[in-house]
């Protein structure tokens, strides 16, 4: 190891002047300093830095930003006083047109270089009018500081260190109003507080769920066990204060590591969930089901995505990882059947409820993992002219790609929350008869270096 970092013309703790030309994936200035690269956070493209290098790798090395010697005229003075500590932001100090087109140059550096594709066509992305308080839903853990006192908020970059956050720029403001309230109930009621490190404590994550158009929201408290004798007067004196409270669970997960929700829940107060609506349908939202979280600029997503799948109301659609069939619900009302696959259970069981919920009877929820389900559909004779996929990060599952070619389907909309994984599934398909025909992305996380894109790919005429 000492012989590879030798090799590196720097070292930990070197001061440097570097020239910042262009971003890393995550949004780190990029500087070379003798042909060496070097990741400085914070900088941007076009600016000279001082930096301090806090680490050195066999190909490149990371150095905290000391001073801008030359401010690109991009930068603006972030408007939040968390920024330095906090992780939940990462393009604070870059205004909001540097953020779109740093986001559209992502899309396209990483299909030239992850998926060989050169000439797709990318166009600009789809940014918001007002880029801030955006998220219908905070997902905070609980710690405890030096003190004793209980803090909520989000982790410090890179690390498990909690920084208490009063107030958050993209989060609504009922969201952070009811977060404060609940830390200084759990304070004053003396719950206790899990700590990773034992194992021991109750309170270990807080989820607050805002229905944005139907102004309904619901609070989820996720402890380390099942019993709680506290959470049902905690539930009642939060209901007490904020009359948009429909619904209060108790979240149970036991599991060490980092997944926030267990499987069982417990009405704490009121229902098991709330209802809000995305253009003239309505969704319910429960515990453990996924929902965009930013509702205006999904709709955007999802009109794109119907778009793309060009629907006459003759076809059979394919809806992959359909979650709570927001998606799917939309393309129904254009296609004539549409199929929704989805391995959470308690997700299909608010798709179905979602269908009914809006009258919507050409659908059919399947439960499984879409590489399973996707080859038994086919194999009893069901196939499809548009498959329209949104996968986890992870990307699409080769066999999911492999069943599409197979299938010849004309036409694939794909959504992805994730450039890379989607590159690599475009060079997949492209290299088996696909064409791209473009990419729109959509910013759906102002000030984070998330980019989500809908891609039409159709199959190339023999």
């Amino acid at each position: 190891m000492e012989q590879m970092t030798q090799l590196a013309p720097v070292k930990v703790g070197d001061t440097l002047t570097v020239a910042i030309n262009g971003y890393a994936t995550q949004g780190e200035g990029v500087g070379r300093y003798k042909g060496f690269t070097i990741f400085v956070p914070n900088s941007l493209d076009g600016e000279t830095v001082v930096t301090r290098i806090e680490l050195v790798k066999k190909n490149y090395a990371r150095g905290e930003l000391v001073r801008v010697v030359e401010p690109s005229p991009h930068r603006v003075e972030p408007a939040c006083p968390l920024y330095a500590e906090c992780g939940g932001c990462q393009l604070l100090h870059l205004d909001y047109e540097g953020q779109l087109t740093f986001k559209r140059q992502r899309v396209i550096d990483v299909m030239e270089r992850l998926g060989g594709l050169k000439d797709v066509r990318v166009r600009p992305v789809i940014g918001m009018p007002n880029p801030w308080k955006y998220r219908n839903k905070v997902q905070y853990p609980f710690a405890l500081d030096d003190r004793g006192k209980v803090v909520i908020g989000c982790y410090q970059q890179g690390t498990h260190n909690v920084v208490d956050t009063r107030e958050c720029l993209i989060q609504h403001d009922l969201n952070s109003r009811i977060m404060n309230r609940i830390r200084e109930l759990v304070q004053g009621m003396g719950i206790s507080i899990y700590d990773e490190k034992t194992g021991q404590g109750l309170l270990r994550y807080v989820l607050v769920k805002n229905g944005f158009e139907s102004g309904e929201a619901m609070v989820v408290l996720v402890t380390n066990g099942p019993d709680f004798p506290e959470g049902k007067e905690l539930g009642r004196m939060l209901a007490a204060e904020f009359p948009a409270l429909k619904s209060v669970v108790q979240n149970i997960n036991t599991s060490t590591g980092n997944v926030v929700l267990g499987e069982k829940n417990k009405v704490l107060y009121g229902e098991d969930g709330i209802i809000d609506r995305l253009g003239d349908l309505e969704f319910k939202i429960s515990a453990n089901s996924f929902f965009q979280v930013n509702p205006a600029q999904t709709e955007i997503l999802y009109k794109k995505a119907l778009a793309y799948a060009g629907l006459t109301g003759r076809e059979r659609v394919l809806d992959a990882y359909c979650g709570v069939g927001t998606l799917t619900l939309f393309l129904a009302r254009q296609a004539k059947e549409v199929y929704g696959i989805e391995v959470i259970p308690a997700a299909i069981e608010d798709a179905k409820e979602n269908a009914c919920r809006n009258r919507v009877d050409n659908v059919v929820f399947v439960m499984g993992a879409t590489e399973e389900v996707l080859p038994k559909l086919v194999r009893i004779g069901i196939d499809f002219d548009v498959a329209v996929v949104d996968p986890p990060r992870s990307g699409c599952e080769e066999r999911v790609l492999q069943t599409f070619t197979k299938l010849e389907v004309p036409r694939i909309v794909y959504v992805s929350c994730n450039p890379s994984t989607l590159a690599r599934d475009l060079k997949y398909l492209v290299n088996r008869g696909y064409e791209v025909n473009e990419i729109q992305p959509v910013d759906m996380f102002p000030h984070t270096f998330h980019v989500e894109c809908v891609t039409l790919m159709s199959k190339v005429e023999k």
